[in-house]
C-alpha cells in the first residue's frame, strides 16, 4: 500500500499558492483543507480558488474527505503524464491564461496534453456528460441492463459513461460498451453503494 499523503492547512489563497510554488516539483501531494460556505477558519480557501492555483502549477484535484461543519479535505496531486483533462479544467486554463495567471509548470503540462491528444480529447464533467447513442442503443437491447442503468447513483453512472467517453479506439469503445452492459444485467456495479460490501474485486455486486 502506497504512503499516505500528508495533511496540510493553509490560511488562505496566497498560501497555498505560495506553498506550491516551493513544493509543486518535490511533492507527491497533500490533503489539502478547503472551507465550507462562510467559514474563515481553520482557512477561508475554497475548492475553487485551490483548483485554479494547483492548475497554475500543473497538479489536479481528486478524492474528497469529509471533516466537520466549518471544513473538509481534498486531495490535490502533480498531474500524471497520462492524466485526463475534463471539458471544465479545459476551460478554466484557458482563462487563466488569458489572464497571464498560468505558470511554467501548468503551462508544461498543457503543452504535452496537446501535443499527445488528452486536451482535445477532454471529457464532459458529471453536470453535463450525456449517454450516448451506442450504449442508449445496447441498453435498449438489454432490459436487464437498461433497468439496472438508471437505477444507478450519480457516481456509478459517471462511472460508466466516463470509461466509454475515454476510449481512445473504436474497438475499444465498442468492446467497453458491452463489458459494461453485460455487468449491468448481472446486477453489478463499478463502485460499491451505499451500505453494500465491497467484495474482492473491482466490480462490486449491488446489495
Amino acid at each position: 500500500m502506497s504512503e499516505e499523503l500528508p495533511a496540510l492547512t493553509v490560511e488562505d489563497r496566497a498560501a497555498w499558492r505560495a506553498w506550491l510554488r516551493e513544493h509543486h516539483a518535490g511533492s507527491r501531494g497533500v490533503w489539502l483543507t478547503l472551507a465550507k460556505k462562510g467559514a474563515a477558519a481553520p482557512t477561508s480557501l475554497t475548492y475553487a480558488e485551490a483548483l485554479e492555483e494547483a492548475l497554475c502549477e500543473g497538479w489536479i484535484d481528486g478524492q474528497v474527505r469529509s471533516g466537520d461543519d466549518r471544513s473538509y479535505r481534498q486531495r490535490f496531486t502533480p498531474r500524471t503524464p497520462r492524466s485526463g483533462w475534463s471539458q471544465r479544467n479545459v476551460a478554466i486554463v484557458e482563462r487563466l491564461i488569458a489572464e497571464g495567471r498560468m505558470q511554467a509548470p501548468g503551462l508544461a503540462a498543457v503543452e504535452r496534453a496537446k501535443a499527445d491528444g488528452r486536451w482535445d480529447a477532454a471529457y464532459a464533467g458529471p453536470a453535463s456528460i450525456e449517454v450516448p447513442a451506442d450504449l442508449a442503443a445496447a441498453l435498449d437491447a438489454d432490459p436487464a441492463a437498461r433497468a439496472a442503468f438508471q437505477g444507478l447513483d450519480s457516481r456509478n453512472r459517471y462511472s460508466v459513461l466516463y470509461r466509454i467517453e475515454t476510449a481512445k479506439r473504436a474497438d475499444t469503445r465498442s468492446r467497453r460498451i458491452k463489458q459494461l452492459v453485460a455487468m449491468l444485467a448481472q446486477g453489478e456495479t463499478i463502485h460499491p453503494r451505499s451500505g453494500s460490501t465491497p467484495g474482492s474485486g473491482g466490480v462490486r455486486r449491488r446489495g
